[in-house]
């Protein structure tokens, strides 16, 4: 299926209908974005003045595939960006870094774009629409009602938690159904394999690393299972604090981004993946299995869909999805416009 199409049939009926009315600790390696290859600009770019800037990633393709292409094709270089690279575990440690000051941008998925709604961080530029996420039933589970009473691990806050809360509405349930454990990515998986819980909800390559390394398990459901009613956004973020103080270095930021997707969209995944990889310590193979989780968008793609507003249809979706799931409630409802900076997209868009 291609998602973009798709979604584009969905949010066409969707904006017929009418828009929405009203609104773990990191761990820090230092990746200066040095040039490997050819700088992608010419010989008479303006000389900018170099700043350093902290970025918070999350260690799979996802997190990496815009933001180590852009280091190694020296996009961050030409936008005179020196970066240094925390790795964490999920999208709200992110967020906390940035509140605390030690990360400037960030890489967030699904879930916790609630917080943007909320107001704890802006979104800057859009990354990708996933399929990364997915709730896994443990040896005996073979249906979402097979999950009554039982223990399932999840992260609050994250896509994990926005998986399983799609996944029961769709069979009449909710969290007050299971017995739901809230934890740490990486503790997920231990959970899962050490036969600690029933189920679990988690993202890639979490997910397929207990889907290929535990037997009997059963994938009960994924994003695609949701395809015709939600979309599921990978997007990157800074504060409005950070944005407001620094919006000349947070155009250059997502202009090397853009750079980067046009050239990682453009079939050059196996490149993109040995880079990932090599910053995440994870093996190739892994990574490289991971292309499959993701309508990866170009940056011209993405400020397309800004000036046509397929791009602010995707964002209005989601946050109805994320109210309908339960992530937020009706006193968070607002303007997509408040949270999603689309007048700095179309601009960093300008190259």
């Amino acid at each position: 299926m291609n998602v973009k199409k798709f979604l584009a049939m969905l949010l066409t009926v969707a904006m017929l209908g009418g828009a929405l009315a009203a609104c773990g600790g990191g761990e820090t390696t230092s990746t200066p974005s040095g040039n490997t290859g050819t700088p992608a600009g010419n010989s008479e770019t303006p000389t900018v003045e170099t700043v350093d800037i902290n970025v918070g990633y999350m260690p799979n393709y996802g997190g990496l595939w815009s933001l180590m292409t852009a280091k190694e094709k020296g996009f961050f270089e030409e936008e005179g960006l020196n970066v240094t690279m925390t790795q964490f575990e999920d999208g709200p440690t992110i967020i906390a870094a940035m509140e605390n000051g030690s990360v400037n941008f960030g890489y967030i998925g699904q879930g916790a774009h609630k917080l943007c709604v909320q107001g704890n961080a802006t979104i800057i530029a859009l990354s990708h629409i996933s399929n990364g996420d997915a709730l896994i039933g443990g040896p005996g589970i073979s249906t979402v009602e097979d999950l009554k009473g039982k223990v399932v691990a999840y992260s609050s806050g994250t896509s994990s938690e926005d998986i399983l809360r799609n996944a029961l509405a769709a069979h009449n349930m909710t969290m007050d159904d299971i017995q739901a454990m809230d934890m740490d990515a990486p503790s997920i998986v231990t959970a899962m394999m050490s036969g600690g819980v029933d189920a679990c909800a988690t993202w890639s390559p979490n997910s397929l690393t207990i889907l290929e390394g535990m037997e009997g398990t059963t994938k009960l459901a994924d994003n695609m299972t949701f395809s015709d009613t939600t979309v599921s956004l990978a997007s990157w973020i800074a504060t409005p604090k950070y944005l407001e103080e620094n919006r000349d270095v947070t155009v250059r930021f997502v202009r090397a981004l853009m750079k980067a997707m046009d050239y990682a969209a453009d079939g050059n995944y196996e490149e993109v993946a040995q880079w990932c990889a090599t910053q995440a310590a994870l093996d190739y193979d892994t990574m490289y299995n991971q292309r499959g989780d993701a309508d990866w968008l170009t940056g011209k793609e993405v400020v397309d869909g800004v000036a046509d507003g397929t791009v602010k249809g995707y964002y209005e979706l989601q946050q109805k999805n994320l109210l309908d799931g339960g992530s937020i409630t009706e006193d968070d409802v607002c303007p997509v416009e408040d949270y999603v900076d689309f007048d700095l997209m179309t601009e960093a868009g300008n190259y």
